[in-house]
């Protein structure tokens, strides 16, 4: 990990990779399989990003170990669909080169973090990766982004957030580090910023080009 005194922690799905509907559509085939048929996929849409407990406890009220078994099936055959998103793996070395310890702070499943980063293509320059194995609750709670900035050797006030759906925000937020997002992951800058999104971009491809004027380059000038 190279000497470094900021850090950014990253979100994968959504943000750095279009994987975000996939998503959806694994979990809309599992409900409907299970006989789970009044969650309209816009739901589903919302509730993802944070982690599958999480998810189902909001949408059907109990973290049902099958219906999570049938995602995790549905969404085997569509990883090969996962494309990177524009901009992205440009940022993981822009970042890298400015000297920011870069961390991926995911919700996947280990079952996908493979996938993701062979679309990534970026383990050159990612310095450590937490996920959901690494804690007790993922997003929306605050456990993933903690663990993130301590795997990165840093306080939360030296690092910062790279995320796409409120979720991401109140998961940095409340481990007391901000976040910046995209839109990349369907959420709309509105909601985004009323989630307490430090500044809100397009997608990696902007954040990149206005990476030095961002609340990312502003850490490095502090």
């Amino acid at each position: 990990m190279p000497d470094a005194n900021a850090a950014v922690l990253l979100d994968v799905d959504g943000t750095l990779v279009d994987s975000n509907y996939l998503h959806v559509l694994a979990w809309a085939r599992s409900f409907a399989e299970h006989g789970i048929r009044d969650v309209p996929m816009a739901a589903i849409h919302h509730c993802i990003g944070m982690g599958s407990s999480e998810l189902l406890e909001t949408l059907i009220g109990s973290a049902r170990e099958d219906v999570n078994d049938g995602h995790s099936r549905h969404f085997a055959p569509l990883r090969e669909e996962i494309g990177l998103l524009p901009g992205a793996r440009d940022l993981l070395f822009a970042l890298s080169q400015r000297g920011f310890r870069v961390v991926l702070a995911t919700s996947a499943k280990p079952e996908d973090l493979d996938a993701l980063r062979r679309t990534l293509d970026a383990d050159a320059v990612i310095d450590h990766i937490t996920s959901s194995k690494d804690v007790a609750a993922a997003k929306p709670a605050p456990d993933l982004f903690a663990v993130a900035h301590q795997a990165a050797g840093l306080p939360p006030e030296r690092c910062i957030a790279v995320g796409d759906t409120v979720w991401d925000v109140r998961s940095a937020n409340g481990a007391g580090v901000a976040c910046v997002c995209v839109t990349t992951g369907g959420i709309s800058e509105s909601e985004l910023r009323s989630a307490g999104a430090a500044a809100v971009y397009s997608g990696a491809d902007q954040l990149l080009a206005r990476l030095d004027e961002s609340p990312i380059g502003e850490l490095l000038r502090t």
